[in-house]
């Protein structure tokens, strides 16, 4: 249907479309603009069809380095809520966006506008700020969604956004939100009690960004192997990885699926650490399709570089 069609053809034809699905929502879905596909896919665990999600980038995107395109504008302009990380992980594009939109429900203050990072603890967050460090964000690491504490802090949070945001929904929203805590929390109990071996797991990380899911799982971060955050590793660099490997032994190379993966290989030929391929968001692997399968997967990979 082209977007010129009248408000009261349109209502006909939702109607319509209502009595063949006997369909008790209005015709409205709430338009979310997400930043990553942790963020649609929580919404969609929160909203379900009463949301038409966009979602700007996939598993195999670096997240900090999005080109700011048209389609991107055209779905922050249409947008009633965005969700997105914060703490300065789309510092690089969002803001254009923002700006350039022209919507004002979105910008940062208004209730359109959520970012999931203000729900969590931050790890990482530095003492001091100097562009020599690499790529380091002021509020801490970004990269929340790799523990599932996290993902349950920001569904709260953003199930009492949605109900602002959407108030003649709000029942659904809250039903949805008590019906996923339930889902969550037996699997995080799951999760739990699977992943007690990795405890003390020694491992190298590519990119620094997996501090939450460390934290959570107790795994020991021996080194990375950008020599700073963003900084790809030279072949000095890496050659002192491996000496310190002969000192303090690791189990697994980590890096995201949106990693290159060349610097991990070289690292693992020398020094037979084998190389464990994180799906990091929702959609880093085929058993990742959803928040669960998230989990599901990084837990299991680990457990095989564990044994």
């Amino acid at each position: 249907m082209n977007h010129h069609t009248s408000h009261g053809a349109l209502a006909r034809t939702l109607v319509a479309g209502c009595a063949l699905l006997a369909c008790a929502s209005p015709g409205w879905a709430l338009k979310v603009f997400a930043c990553e596909p942790e963020w649609a896919a929580l919404t969609r665990e929160l909203a379900g069809e009463q949301a038409t999600i966009y979602t700007a980038t996939n598993a195999l995107q670096d997240p900090h380095m999005v080109q700011a395109r048209p389609s991107l504008m055209a779905a922050v302009r249409n947008a009633d809520l965005l969700v997105c990380t914060g703490a300065e992980l789309e510092a690089g594009w969002l803001p254009v966006l923002l700006r350039q939109s022209g919507n004002p429900n979105v910008q940062p203050g208004k209730p359109g506008f959520f970012e999931a990072a203000r729900s969590v603890k931050m790890l990482d967050v530095p003492s001091r700020l100097d562009r020599a460090d690499g790529d380091v964000h002021a509020a801490g690491n970004p990269h929340i969604q790799t523990d599932p504490r996290n993902i349950a802090a920001v569904a709260q949070a953003l199930g009492k956004r949605l109900t602002e945001v959407d108030a003649a929904q709000a029942s659904l929203y809250q039903k949805r939100l008590n019906d996923f805590n339930v889902r969550w929390t037996q699997a995080m109990q799951q999760w739990n009690a699977k992943a007690a071996p990795l405890k003390g797991l020694p491992i190298v990380v590519q990119h620094k960004g997996f501090p939450y899911l460390e934290n959570w799982l107790g795994l020991k971060e021996v080194t990375a192997l950008e020599p700073l955050p963003g900084v790809e590793p030279s072949s000095a660099h890496l050659s002192s990885v491996i000496k310190l490997l002969q000192q303090q032994p690791a189990k697994a190379v980590v890096r995201a699926a949106y990693n290159d993966g060349r610097s991990s290989q070289w690292l693992a030929e020398r020094s037979h650490v084998p190389v464990v391929v994180l799906p990091f968001t929702v959609g880093g692997s085929e058993r990742a399709k959803d928040l669960f399968g998230l989990f599901d997967d990084t837990i299991d990979q680990l457990l095989k570089a564990a044994h």
